[in-house]
């Protein structure tokens, strides 16, 4: 699985912050690590150089073999609140789809048993 941390002209993309973000992303992912060829995090700050509540933006895209890509975001006032309110919300949307996905297969629904019939 590819991490790409990409950042807008107003929030430098240092190593520590690229560390972070990409280890946040890969314990948040390693248990779709299967089925996911790249996920791609995008950091923006909505207002620039002027401060505001809300304006650190997350959008995270993870990109499954065979599928269509998921994606989820979340603003906050920082960039680690922003990252982890996305992460959750992708994680969600992934258990979702891959249930939704084994479900239609007849993997994930248990069956119940027969009632025995009363002649």
């Amino acid at each position: 699985m590819q991490i790409l941390i990409n950042t807008d002209n107003h929030i430098k993309a240092h190593a520590s912050l690229v560390e972070r973000v990409s280890g946040v992303v890969e314990r948040a992912m390693r248990r779709f690590q299967s089925h996911l060829t790249r996920v791609e995090v995008h950091l923006k700050d909505e207002n620039g150089p002027k401060s505001g509540a809300h304006d650190q933006r997350c959008l995270i895209e993870a990109r499954m073999e065979h599928r269509k890509p998921i994606s989820a975001s979340h603003e906050a006032n920082t960039i680690d609140q922003a990252v982890d309110g996305a992460i959750g919300k992708l994680v969600r949307a992934l258990d979702s789809d891959l249930g939704r996905r084994r479900d239609k297969a007849g993997h994930a629904t248990p069956t119940l048993p027969e009632e025995p019939v009363e002649e």
